[in-house]
């Protein structure tokens, strides 16, 4: 088994035995890959976040929040790399059509972009005038409009940002790929947070990690119809005393979320099918803040949690590309 500088193990988790028994199938529709098991790619961070793809550079980038960084793994060779140093507490990254890096900034409190060349272009800072919170997940429609949340997390204290104030609510963002026009898509969450489109972009699901300020701990789907949110529900819920935080959507249209925090025992991600019905389980040793697709065949699933980045290999693709 190999070991990181910092001496924790790399490769499969101890005691690991095909199929692996922290792989839970608790419905014959959760697409697990019978001899596929959880390995751990990279460990010694502080809290890992915002896992994006590049399937071709054939590596994965995630932001280290506390340590200001976001990390590259290699898919090849395993070897990890600081990727940019300095990334103002970044958070939420993915990439957006046209394979460019958007990434949320905690600190600038803003989301940019990293275009081809290497230069950062500010996306979104202000609304009305008033400073955004500290924009947190996000993610890019076929069209090219960007949906952002903004719960403000970075601005609560000094560990992921700086200690500051308010002056907006903790609300769900859409930015016009055409006018550039910023606009609210929804105003009426607690603390929202991971949120990811269905493969055919007439739902979108939004968590709520309210939870953590009195509110509720549990994900909403919206109906999409040309750039607006309508029919608010309750997806699946209440996760309390746990929370999810972020979320992706395979192409069979079922929801992949995070777990973790309150509850020790839900540390993982859990698999809804698009009926909201509980499918599968990854039990992971640490909670697990987000998670994407990836991989050559975009059928790899990479589970930032908490010090660690994990990997698991499934029976179905990822919706986001490229």
């Amino acid at each position: 088994m190999q070991a990181d500088p910092a001496g924790l193990p790399l490769g499969h988790l101890p005691g690991t035995r095909y199929p692996d028994a922290r792989v839970e199938s608790l419905d014959k529709r959760f697409p697990r890959q019978g001899n596929a098991a959880i390995e751990r790619i990279a460990t010694g961070f502080r809290w890992a976040e915002g896992p994006a793809y590049f399937r071709d550079g054939g590596y994965l980038l995630w932001s280290d929040i506390p340590n200001n960084r976001i990390m590259r793994w290699l898919e090849e060779d395993g070897h990890v790399s600081v990727f940019r140093t300095l990334s103002n507490y970044s958070n939420g990254n993915t990439r957006d059509r046209e394979g460019r890096l958007i990434t949320c900034e905690h600190d600038t409190r803003r989301v940019t972009r990293t275009e081809l060349d290497g230069a950062i272009t500010v996306l979104a800072e202000r609304f009305e005038g008033k400073r955004l919170n500290a924009p947190n997940d996000v993610t890019v429609a076929s069209d090219g409009a960007i949906w952002f949340t903004d719960p403000g997390y970075g601005i609560d204290g000094d560990y992921e940002g700086h200690k500051d104030v308010f002056e907006l609510p903790g609300n769900v963002y859409r930015l016009d790929p055409r006018s550039g026009a910023l606009g609210v898509a929804a105003d009426d969450f607690v603390r929202p947070n991971g949120i990811a489109f269905s493969p055919d972009e007439s739902r979108l699901y939004v968590v709520d990690t309210g939870i953590t300020h009195g509110g509720p701990s549990h994900i909403r789907c919206f109906e999409v119809a040309e750039g607006r949110l309508r029919n608010s529900r309750v997806f699946t819920g209440d996760f309390a005393p746990a929370m999810s935080d972020g979320l992706r959507v395979d192409t069979a249209g079922n929801v992949w979320c995070s777990m973790g925090w309150g509850d020790p025992t839900e540390d993982g991600v859990r698999c809804y099918a698009p009926d909201g019905t509980l499918i599968g389980k990854i039990r992971l040793p640490e909670v697990c803040s987000n998670l994407c697709f990836g991989g050559r065949k975009r059928n790899r699933l990479f589970m930032t949690a908490s010090t660690s980045v994990y990997a698991l290999y499934v029976n179905v693709q990822g919706t986001q590309r490229p």
